[in-house]
């Protein structure tokens, strides 16, 4: 037993030994991966999230209140432009309509009965007229026939005014009639249908949205609508590439433009920051089955590809104040065994590369990894380099 226990601690004493001499060695120092400083072809971008939807989209609604008495459509039936595709019931538009065009005729009638009048009344001032100044007619009697006369061309004029009138009620009437055939505006695809037969519709006033009969788009045309932070929105500009991702087809990227851009901005429900809303219309010629409503996610790319002095996107650490805005960002450089802070001026930067504008020259040692040993490296810890990478992608 006593033997046992003396050759336990030998074994333990000889493994021990280079162990120990290993730790020992190593106290203190953090050993850390490094890259050197060079050129990288960037391209900047910004990353947003959204929605798809068509581009040609349009909701109809009721312009006039009446029961819904014919449906031509289903929900998902294609349709052309002008197509007939809702009727409400124009019982009562009709009965307006005949009134109005009786109103119509029954002035229409009234005009010409006092055009007679003035006809009439007006020879008979010519005759008066001329016995007046042959002074064959007392004063009096010119006056009365004067006076009639200009009445009657008032009454006249007036007539033909009411008669502008009934005819603009008769109009009226007929575009109310007009209103209850509801056709497509565009060719597409019904897309829902939020009516039915035998409801009543409802048209909209003032503060009050009207009842909504359907959604009619085209399916050919989609766009993705981004928000856009207002930090990053100075950078977007029509034109400008972007590649979206549908989250539905997430290995698939479909190619887009910015279209559009929303010259006021957002809150989010539950978000401080502000955003913009950004429209992405996408290439026709993808063929993936894509439906409105589709979360995605975009990069907007803000520049073209340039060769600039930039570093790997992990090596740069940033500060910020209570307020999570950046106060600072900063590298550490490898010298002479030990880590050191260096403040840096960053420009564009693209999922991999950060430019720097200032603070660090071509060819210094930046310190990359790994990021368990970033996150708590200080300036003026001494460091043991485990790996020089070459950036064999410097130009």
């Amino acid at each position: 037993m006593r033997k046992f226990v003396i050759f336990s601690i030998l074994l333990l004493v000889v493994i021990g030994i280079p162990v120990s001499k290993k730790y020992f060695k190593s106290e203190g120092m953090k050993e850390v991966e490094t890259e050197l400083v060079s050129t990288h072809t960037i391209k900047a971008s910004i990353l947003a999230s959204g929605q798809l939807k068509h581009e040609e989209e349009i909701k109809l609604t009721s312009e006039v209140i009446g029961r819904v008495s014919k449906l031509h459509i289903q929900e998902g039936d294609s349709v052309s432009r002008g197509q007939l595709v809702l009727e409400i019931d124009d019982e009562t538009f009709a009965a307006s309509v005949e009134q109005q065009q009786a109103a119509v005729d029954q002035q229409r009638v009234a005009i010409e009965k006092q055009m007679m009048v003035v006809d009439n009344l007006k020879k008979q001032w010519k005759r008066k007229t001329q016995l007046f100044n042959q002074k064959l007619l007392d004063t009096d009697a010119y006056d009365a026939i004067t006076h009639q006369y200009q009445v009657a061309k008032v009454d006249l004029k007036a007539s033909r005014e009411l008669l502008k009138q009934v005819e603009a009620r008769l109009d009226q009437a007929r575009d109310q009639l007009s209103k209850t055939k509801i056709v497509s505006p565009i060719d597409g695809v019904v897309t829902s249908l939020d009516i039915k037969e035998g409801e009543t519709a409802i048209s909209s006033t003032t503060n009050i949205a009207g009842s909504s009969l359907m959604t009619i788009a085209n399916p050919q045309s989609m766009l993705a609508e981004i928000n856009v932070d207002e930090a990053d929105i100075a950078n977007v500009q029509l034109g400008q590439q972007a590649e979206i991702i549908a989250i539905s087809f997430a290995d698939t990227p479909l190619v887009g433009q910015v279209e559009s851009i929303a010259s006021s901005a957002k809150r989010a429900l539950g978000r401080q920051s502000y955003s913009f809303a950004v429209k992405l219309k996408l290439a026709e010629d993808n063929q993936l089955n894509l439906r409105p409503g589709m979360s995605c996610r975009a990069e907007v790319f803000t520049q073209g590809e340039q060769a600039l002095l930039a570093v790997p996107i992990k090596a740069v650490q940033t500060v910020e104040d209570n307020d999570n805005d950046l106060v600072e960002n900063f590298v550490f450089i490898a010298s002479e065994g030990v880590a050191k802070k260096t403040p840096i001026k960053a420009g564009i930067s693209d999922d991999n590369f950060q430019q720097i504008l200032e603070g660090i020259q071509h060819g210094a040692t930046i310190i990359t990894g790994p990021d368990k040993v970033l996150r708590h490296l200080r300036d003026g810890d001494k460091i043991k380099i485990i790996e020089l990478t070459p950036n064999t992608a410097s130009l």
